[in-house]
């Protein structure tokens, strides 16, 4: 696969986006403010302790408290903790806790939080999914510090390996390195980007991950809470931590500090990698030069056609997305039943493609065309599923139902690509529709009838938007006429453009 990052950089914003054969996968965008503060450490200060919902509210000077439940605490006994097996690790947890942020886990009878931390108390802190709408960042205590090649987790005693390292010798070789030269009984995982690296490499980076842990450590007693000990790397550089070695072939930046910058961090961390780092200085923008900034713009809309004349609407709601599939202005060349999946398969790979460029996480709703055949519905879960395997985000799927949906989730740890770029619309105030002109043309007319006995002035001055004035005079006349019929009074009817299309103000008026 052709892979490249894009990257954009301006004083205010950095964009980073993932190419993969041409055609966009993922964005990554980092603004100068909170919107992305996953992997930071901080020092905060335990604001309230929750045993009812056995978790607790800490202060790490952000405007939002943070959220730490039970099971992040360190101290208590957790799976992970003396284990050193050969686990089956997500290439991309970053963490040593893998949970639906959306849930609260069960609780579990032997570990209380109010026997672990108290109020007042100060404790080191990792973000694991950063603030989203009206909900503060989730926190856990237990830290992990992601390099290359492998993540250091020291407040446990576990080894695991990457799932997608397949080879059985190899993952004997990478746990067995990691248990003979480690210094201190901390955890690590393998990520998929070890396999094949040589011995001398990977101890480098455990070195260099153990000093970055040791400086977190020297300024715990050196800071005052609740405050930031160490910020995770900028989203350039994270990128090419996680997806240029092995995802990306080419890296292309728009910004000449920058670039440089790139190439610093890569001769500091793998310095004797050829990889390809373009300065982009041409007078056209880089994403448009890339036609990324119409991808962009057309991530942001409901409707996704298809290349057959299909389409997918895709609604975000508080409690879930929900994924329509629609044959469109496709009408097939044989029967209803193959033109069905032929649209619901064309479909799933713009839906997985959709679900990661939009970073869409949290539980997602998939309505496809209903089929017949038990046989098709079983072709379109186990093609879904497959495709979804290409997601580093976790993702788990259900069965398809009888009505024909799918339920999935996938985890959340950052904002969606709709939130992060837009906010409510200011006019219809988010609710997405607006009364008809018609429907607030009765309501005006209702609004008259119930007090037209009281006004004692001959006229009545109806000011309403420059829309609705043209229905009342043209295609609602007729209402008008009845309202001046019936109680002997004139209608003025007044145009105001500042008016909101479901705003009016009646009022009387005495003229001669």
């Amino acid at each position: 696969m052709n892979t490249e990052l894009i990257v954009n950089v301006t004083d205010h914003e950095t964009r980073v986006a993932l190419i993969e054969n041409g055609i966009l996968a993922e964005i990554f965008i980092e603004r100068g403010d909170e919107t992305n503060i996953t992997g930071n450490i901080y020092k905060g200060i335990v604001q309230r302790v929750l045993p009812g919902m056995q978790a607790a509210f800490v202060d790490i000077n952000l405007d939002q408290a943070a959220f730490l439940y039970v099971d992040d605490v360190v101290g208590r006994k957790n799976n992970g903790d003396d284990h050193l097996g050969n686990d089956d690790i997500s290439s991309d947890d970053l963490s040593i806790e893998d949970f639906d942020p959306e849930t609260i886990p069960p609780k579990r009878p032997n570990a209380k939080i109010e026997d672990l931390i108290t109020e007042g108390q100060e404790i080191m802190v990792q973000v694991v999914k950063s603030p989203i709408g009206s909900k503060g960042p989730r926190i856990t205590t237990h830290i992990s510090l992601p390099g290359r090649y492998l993540v250091l987790m020291p407040t446990v005693n576990h080894v695991g390996i990457s799932r997608r390292i397949e080879d059985k010798d190899e993952r004997s070789r990478l746990k067995d390195l990691i248990l003979n030269s480690r210094q201190h009984n901390y955890g690590y995982i393998s990520r998929t980007a070890s396999e094949g690296i040589s011995n001398d490499k990977l101890i480098h980076e455990m070195k260099l991950l153990e000093n970055s842990w040791n400086n977190i450590k020297e300024k715990i007693g050196q800071t005052t809470a609740p405050c930031l000990l160490h910020k995770d790397l900028i989203v350039t550089l994270r990128a090419i931590r996680d997806h240029l070695i092995h995802d990306a072939n080419k890296l292309i930046i728009d910004s000449y500090t920058g670039y440089k910058s790139v190439l610093a961090f890569i001769e500091s961390i793998i310095p004797d990698f050829n990889v390809k780092v373009e300065y982009y200085d041409k007078p056209e923008p880089v994403f448009d030069y890339f036609n990324i900034e119409n991808e962009i713009n057309r991530a942001l809309q409901k409707k996704v056609w298809l290349k057959s004349g299909g389409y997918i609407i895709i609604e975000h709601t508080e409690a879930l997305v929900a994924i329509d599939v629609n044959t469109g202005r496709y009408i097939g060349r044989h029967n209803f039943e193959e033109t069905v999946l032929k649209i619901n398969l064309e479909a799933i790979d713009e839906i997985a493609r959709q679900i990661r460029l939009r970073n869409i996480g949290g539980i997602i709703i998939i309505d496809f065309i209903d089929m017949e055949q038990t046989i098709n519905k079983e072709n379109v879960y186990n093609t879904l599923k497959e495709v979804l395997k290409k997601d580093k985000s976790k993702t788990s799927i259900l069965p398809m139902s009888d009505m024909g949906l799918i339920q999935m989730t996938r985890k959340r740890v950052t904002k969606s690509l709709l939130k992060m770029m837009c906010e409510p619309c200011f006019y219809c105030e988010g609710n997405g529709l607006l009364l008809s002109r018609q429907t607030v043309c009765f309501d005006i007319f209702r609004e008259i009838m119930r007090g037209a006995d009281d006004i004692l002035g001959n006229t009545i001055k109806i000011k309403v938007s420059p829309p609705l004035s043209d229905m009342l005079k043209n295609k609602e006349k007729n209402m008008i006429f009845y309202i001046e019929n019936k109680f002997g009074k004139k209608i003025e009817i007044i145009p105001d453009n500042d008016f909101h299309i479901e705003e009016y103000d009646i009022r009387e008026s005495f003229e001669k």
